[in-house]
């Protein structure tokens, strides 16, 4: 598991990867394809988005009372999305993503 959230945490090439842990580049390419090949075997099962008015209407409830965002109705991880900086509160508006490209 470690190899492959190394690798997607920053695809690079396999051989450097498996020689930063110490493995083979052919190991590095196994594990990261068996790893996501389970997670897409599950993903019906833990990726849900609502598919109906009520159940976006919900989505769009909960988004709002936890996280003040009103017309959110999930997120996808790691993915960062540039919004402007309101006047009231901006401070609680930083992207506290240290990259250069948008994938933290």
């Amino acid at each position: 598991m470690k190899i492959c959230l190394r690798y997607l945490g920053d695809p690079g090439y396999q051989q450097a990867i498996g020689q930063e842990l110490g493995v083979s580049q052919v190991t590095v390419s196994r594990t990261v394809d068996r790893v996501v090949n389970s997670i897409v075997a599950q993903s019906n099962e833990w990726i849900k988005f609502p598919t109906t008015n009520h159940e976006l209407m919900e989505a769009k409830r909960i988004w709002q009372n936890m996280y003040k965002f009103p017309t959110e109705i999930g997120v996808i991880d790691c993915t960062h999305i540039g919004i402007l900086k309101p006047n009231r509160h901006g401070d609680e508006y930083i992207n506290r993503c240290q990259r250069a490209v948008h994938r933290c």
